[in-house]
């Protein structure tokens, strides 16, 4: 077999930078989750993303068209990608307290209350830790009602808190102690009112025992064995009637001192943080790079195949090999180097940085030189957007970008509330679930159908792939839906040849097919940002919101049933525009304006107009 060796460093492209990006991109969201996030805010934040995507597509595109400076655009936006990703793994977290309750009675208790408690994974790992006797410490600093106090005083022999000169005790020797200090107290036999003073903090080193450890509902209690004050003695905590104090703790502990951690703030509070803008920037400016990337490599790649635009997806499944392929490397090396339930992602940042550069050597081996020009690229993008059903191929895109975003942005976040209710083996692999989950959707989905795309297009039209792709991705989300056992997500993910495969085939082909001379850049980035800067957005906006209010599993079947109706009304607007439209003459005198093809026509407008010598000269403006 032959190797067209200038398309090699394409295909090159595709895999390094899909083998460069798939170590990060999947993982952010629930990296976003991990530094504090809500999945309101992470929704907010990809909203927000998909919106700059979707002006810098085209305006980078319009500006490579008129300067003719694609690819010194394309190499540049590789290295901002590099610099912008590294960044991300030193943001630090959210401002958060270690907060836990002092349940002091004949058996005292420490109740530590956390909403990652509704599983019993963390119970387990706190009942496995040391041996019988092994004790956990931790600083505490609790504020103590007078009672507590009291019982400080009296039972646990402290008697530094007995004369404490900011608050009057109730004990009657005490009492008449502080009176005769000159200080006004209730003594037995006065008629003043006792006087009750703010709670005082108490400071001491608490000594939990682990293996008396259990769990109710949300929060776990875990037997308080001893207590240290400065005096380095250790005494027994007990009281005589169930006394509680709010408390501060910091344990020697990583498990405890986990689940110990609240957020400071709410959701609207976080906006004030810097490490939110941090993270917002970072985020914007690397997916931007992206967005710039795609849409200029698919116009670079289409100039390439020149009289084979169908042969598309065989360059693009080099990509799909890429992202499957370190996808699971990725997902193997995160669970590798974690230690405990937090991930450690700063390993699958160093794998980014390693593809991308070597993605930069190979894409300035790229032989490419644009020669094509448009006289006036807002008239001719105006022309494309006159025709009714490009605008209805646009308006897809947006439905179908709405479905991308739950896959893109929550579908993980969505693995892991499932893996959490499910067990603690499956919450301790669930990065490599993750990555093996990206290997099926690339090896066992994208690959295969990229390799078919053409063929499949030939045969059913890109109007009928529209609706195909639309209902396959209702059934896909309907079945997630169901799911209670994160690893039957697997077999799912098959689909994804006809939900991301088939339909960014179609999408990219028919945009560089109906693009006129001059604006293959400027159309490809019009096309891309209709579906990531309005669908995108607008899925990552709903979808975080609904999963913040109920749960990923209604979330998921509300996207499905949209996503059906949305086949369903594309088939028969389809229907009754294919009755009343006359179909696409490729060699009526006004070829040169932009027409949207019948299903049958479509992949073959560029294709039949390159065999006609005359009309291929005029389709080149030549």
């Amino acid at each position: 077999m032959k190797i067209d060796m200038n398309l090699l460093p394409m295909k090159g492209h595709y895999f390094l930078f899909n083998a460069g990006t798939a170590p990060v991109v999947p993982f952010i969201p629930t990296l976003a989750k991990e530094l504090g996030f809500s999945s309101f805010i992470v929704g907010i934040v990809y909203t927000f993303l998909p919106i700059m995507g979707m002006i810098a597509k085209p305006s980078m595109g319009a500006l490579a068209d008129r300067f003719h400076c694609q690819k010194i655009i394309f190499l540049l936006f590789i290295v901002l990608v590099m610099v912008f990703f590294i960044f991300i793994p030193f943001i630090p977290p959210l401002p958060s307290d270690s907060k836990a309750n002092i349940h002091c009675n004949l058996d005292s208790v420490v109740q530590i209350c956390s909403e990652s408690l509704s599983d019993n994974c963390y119970l387990k790992k706190i009942t496995d830790f040391g041996s019988e006797n092994s004790t956990i410490k931790c600083t505490m600093s609790c504020k103590a009602e007078e009672k507590f106090i009291e019982s400080v005083c009296t039972k646990w022999n402290q008697s530094q808190f007995c004369g404490s000169p900011h608050r009057l005790p109730v004990n009657q020797l005490l009492a008449i102690a502080k009176k005769q200090a000159g200080v006004i107290a209730d003594v037995p036999g006065d008629n003043k009112k006792p006087v009750t003073l703010a709670p005082q903090t108490l400071s001491f080193n608490a000594y939990l025992s682990p293996k008396h450890t259990v769990q109710i509902g949300k929060c776990i209690y875990i037997r308080l064995q001893n207590v240290e004050f400065q005096s380095n003695v250790m005494v027994i905590p007990y009281c005589d009637s169930l006394q509680e104090a709010n408390c501060e703790m910091s344990c020697d502990n990583a498990v405890i001192s986990e689940i110990s951690l609240n957020p400071k703030l709410k959701d609207s509070e976080i906006f004030n943080l810097y490490q939110f803008w941090m993270f917002a920037i970072f985020l914007v400016l690397s997916w931007v790079g992206q967005a710039v990337i795609v849409s200029i490599g698919d116009t670079i790649c289409f100039e390439l195949l020149g009289d084979n635009p169908s042969k598309y997806g065989n360059q693009r499944l080099w990509g799909s090999v890429g992202w499957g392929l370190f996808s699971v490397i990725a997902g193997l090396i995160v669970d590798k180097f974690s230690d405990g339930q937090k991930k450690n992602y700063f390993p699958a940042f160093v794998l980014m940085l390693i593809m991308l550069f070597l993605d930069l050597v190979v894409s300035s081996r790229i032989k490419y030189k644009q020669l094509r020009t448009s006289s006036s690229i807002l008239r001719d993008m105006g022309k494309l957007l006159s025709e009714v059903k490009i605008v209805i191929f646009l308006i897809w895109c947006i439905c179908v970008g709405m479905c991308t975003a739950m896959l893109w942005n929550f579908l993980f976040w969505y693995l892991e509330d499932l893996a959490t209710a499910h067990g603690c083996e499956t919450k301790a692999w669930i990065k490599t679930l993750e990555g093996l989950a990206m290997g099926i959707q690339c090896f066992g989905g994208e690959l295969p159908f990229f390799f078919l795309s053409g063929w499949i297009l030939k045969k059913i039209g890109h109007i009928n792939a529209m609706t195909l792709v639309l209902f396959v991705l209702g059934v896909r989300f309907l079945l997630y839906s169901v799911l209670t056992n994160p690893w039957w997500c697997l077999p799912i993910e098959l689909l994804n040849g006809l939900t991301f495969g088939l339909f960014y085939a179609a999408m990219t082909s028919y945009a560089s097919i109906v693009a006129l001379p001059g604006t293959e850049s400027t159309t490809q980035g019009l096309v891309g940002a209709v579906f990531e800067g309005i669908g995108v957005s607008l899925g990552s906006f709903i979808g975080g919101l609904l999963i913040n209010h109920y749960s990923g599993s209604k979330t998921f079947l509300i996207f499905g049933i949209g996503a059906l109706t949305c086949a369903l009304v594309h088939f028969f607007v389809q229907y009754f525009l294919s009755r009343r439209v006359t179909v696409l003459n490729i060699h009526e005198r006004d070829f040169k304006q932009p027409r949207y093809a019948s299903p049958n026509d479509a992949i073959h407008m560029l294709e039949d107009t390159l065999q006609d010598p005359n009309l291929s000269r005029a389709r080149f403006g030549e």
